[in-house]
């Protein structure tokens, strides 16, 4: 076997016969080609040896130093630099797909990787080969210029570092950002914003809020799934060409699903959503369901845990600030804020993250697609508007920006014009305002139908749950082997005996009706109801706010507290309706909801107020606790679904995913028939809450001995 110097030295002689063969700059990319076909074959042999490091780092060195040597050249057409620079990139995906092979050469590609003696040897030789002089090596400072101070809470997860270790030639190429021709202002003295946000609230009621969208497009479908007519309109209007919404559309009308289908058909990948946290796990199921073509990954806590690589990158609020340095480096092409108002305050730490990362994709990436969510009326909060549209590029600090100045100054009209406030609404609203309410679209729409928000729970609560379920499934997993253990040998069957299965849940269903204590099915379906309970409460919050009143059932008193102590601290009025309370009483909170405008939210108990309300001034209602029949679920969503009510109501049902909430969300569904209680709101009882009860025990055992061998089986 050669060793590395004569390998060295081989290459060297190589790289010899090359300069014979080559005689000007443009051939170094057929001695880079070369060179890395070579290494790519001895590493799919196996064969990285310290020789092919050393190859491969002269490569990476060099094809760093020719990129950028291309880019900047100032001589030659635009067309021969896109030549070279697509040859490059060529040699660069190779050089990449090489390198996540091996550790080391992975290694190798990193910024701060010491390029050895051998490798810029054989990199001096590759450009001698062209007839090139390689610059005298510079000396390294005896000092390094300590790099500029990070805030402490800022990370790189290991997955991003990864993603731009494998990739580094491929990064984003930030230089192909538009560049606006100046034209002449003729409203360059004018001041503008206070005049367009005061056009809204001088717009008459019956004024349209939304902008012309073109006819709905098939895009979008994907098996078992079909955009609504209005949804499709929005993602047509993105495949036309638009590229900045501020989709205000009314809770309940897939504004989610809009979103992600309109980021596939104009290719906007990567794609950074930003979310409330209580949402985020809903929207990484979403884009499993419309875009499975598509990885999403979702941000929690430092990062440890998410696909770098992914396509879509979903990151709540809360965290945005340890993650926004990453993710503005990352050259995302579309930026979607669910929720937008809540950058409302432009001095808060939150939307200032916001605001940077929407203008470095704006700066560096060619019509990006931008857009903000939010269901929180156009004729409420006026000022509000200033950071979304801020977010969406339309206006600075100051002034309008871009096409909406352009816009403006084709009118011909200023301010002081009686005219000019209409044709500025018009103007502001054609730019990508979208608002349908669900009375608009109501033949879109069922009648009711029951939306299931997951959320993740985080913490020592939700450590807690999952581990009484691990206990749960334990026990019974203990019951069923020492039951199977005193069987006679002919009575043992092959695999998981499904019989004795369903004797043990029995078992272990009676144990928990007569026994208060101890983690069975029922204490744990509370401990899941009072950790969902803020959660729950903060998304009922917010649909108070962007959709008016909202009605919220739960269960377990506890439950109830938890919510209105939420409701309480976030300056939200409620009433509360329990099965303890007055005649008298009870018929106040009733009232109070019904009649006071400021009374956002009735807290409902599930038995207690599930029959003989009449609750439609609500078309929103929050499930924060599941029922264990679909009879009494529907029991409650018909107190706001009854005659009176003119719009389609809503029901988001709130479920702890990972749990075993979710497995009961399931089998409530199966029970009922999915399709009938989505769709046509049937109320049959076609199973009783002891079958789900003792079915949530089955799965949660089944699935226990499918994780372990199997004592006594044949």
């Amino acid at each position: 076997m050669a060793r590395p110097g004569q390998r060295k030295a081989g290459a060297r002689r190589s790289a010899a016969r090359d300069q014979r063969r080559v005689r000007h700059r443009g051939d170094i990319v057929v001695v880079l080609a070369r060179a890395v076909r070579e290494v790519e074959a001895a590493t799919q042999r196996g064969r990285v040896t310290p020789a092919v490091r050393t190859q491969f780092q002269a490569v990476a060195l060099l094809l760093r130093e020719e990129r950028a040597r291309v880019q900047a050249e100032p001589s030659g057409s635009d067309s021969h630099r896109a030549e070279q620079l697509k040859r490059l990139d060529g040699i660069a995906t190779i050089l990449a797909t090489t390198a996540v092979q091996d550790a080391g050469l992975l290694a190798l590609l990193a910024e701060d990787a010491i390029a050895s003696d051998a490798a810029q040897a054989l990199k001096r030789d590759m450009l001698r080969t062209v007839g090139v002089e390689p610059a005298p090596e510079e000396v390294p400072p005896t000092e390094t210029p300590a790099a500029p101070a990070t805030p402490e809470r800022r990370v790189v997860p290991q997955s991003v570092i990864s993603r731009q270790m494998a990739n580094p030639f491929l990064a984003p190429d930030f230089s192909a950002a538009r560049e606006r021709t100046a034209r002449p202002r003729r409203l360059a003295g004018w001041e503008l914003i206070g005049p367009l946000l005061s056009s809204f609230e001088r717009a008459g009621g019956g004024d349209s809020a939304c902008m012309p969208l073109p006819a709905p497009s098939s895009r979008g479908a994907v098996e078992g799934l079909a955009l609504m007519p209005h949804q499709a309109q929005l993602v047509a209007a993105a495949a036309a060409g638009h590229r900045s919404f501020l989709l205000a559309d009314e809770p309940g009308l897939g504004k989610t699903a809009q979103a992600l289908v309109a980021a596939d058909a104009v290719n906007a990948y990567p794609l950074l959503v930003v979310v409330p946290n209580v949402v985020k796990t809903n929207w990484a199921r979403e884009a499993g369901r419309w875009t499975p073509h598509r990885a999403a990954t979702v941000v929690q806590g430092d990062g440890d845990t998410i696909d770098g690589f992914a396509d879509i990158i979903v990151v709540n609020y809360e965290v945005l600030d340890r993650h926004v340095g990453w993710l503005g480096d990352l050259g995302f092409r579309g930026m979607v804020l669910d929720e937008a108002h809540f950058i409302k305050n432009k001095t808060s730490q939150r939307s200032q993250h916001v605001l940077e990362l929407s203008n470095r994709i704006r700066s560096r990436t060619p019509r990006p697609l931008l857009m903000a969510l939010t269901g929180t009326p156009l004729i409420n909060d006026i000022e509000d508007f200033r950071a979304i549209w801020q977010f969406l590029g339309w206006i600075d600090d100051a002034k309008p920006l871009g096409e909406l100045m352009d816009a403006l100054e084709d009118t011909g009209l200023t301010p002081a014009d009686p005219g000019f406030y209409a044709v500025a609404r018009r103007r502001v609203i054609d730019l990508g305002i979208v608002r349908r309410r669900k009375v608009d679209v109501a033949a879109d729409i069922p009648a009711r139908r029951i939306a299931d928000l997951p959320v993740e729970l985080d913490g020592p609560a939700g450590r807690s749950i999952r581990a009484a379920e691990r206990e749960l499934a334990r026990r019974m997993v203990a019951r069923y082997e020492t039951a199977l253990a005193n069987r006679s040998a002919a009575a043992v069957v092959g695999g998981i005996d499904h019989d004795l299965v369903r004797r043990v849940a029995r078992w272990e269903l009676k144990d928990a009706t007569t026994a208060q204590a101890g983690g069975n099915v029922f204490s744990m379906m509370r401990r899941i109801g009072q950790a969902k309970a803020g959660l729950a409460a903060d998304y009922a919050a917010q649909l108070a706010r962007s959709a008016g009143k909202v009605v919220f059932f739960a269960k377990h008193v506890d439950v109830m507290d938890a919510a209105e102590d939420t409701f309480a601290r976030q300056g939200v009025r409620f009433s509360s309706i329990r099965g303890d309370q007055s005649p008298a009483s009870r018929q106040r909170n009733i009232d109070a909801f019904v009649n006071d405008p400021d009374v956002a939210v009735a807290v409902c108990s599930l038995t207690a107020a599930g029959v003989g309300l009449n609750l439609q001034v609500a078309s929103n209602i929050v499930l924060a606790e599941l029922s264990w029949t679909d009879a009494e679920q529907t029991q409650a969503i018909d107190r706001s679904h009854r005659i009176g009510q003119t719009e389609p109501v809503t029901a988001w049902r709130i479920i702890a995913a990972q749990t075993i909430d979710a497995r009961i969300a399931e089998l409530i569904d199966s029970k009922a028939g999915l399709a009938a209680r989505a769709l046509d709101g049937s109320d049959e009882e076609v199973s009783s809450s002891a079958d789900v009860q003792l079915e949530a025990l089955v799965t949660l055992l089944t699935e226990a001995l499918s994780a372990v061998p199997q004592s006594g089986a044949a």
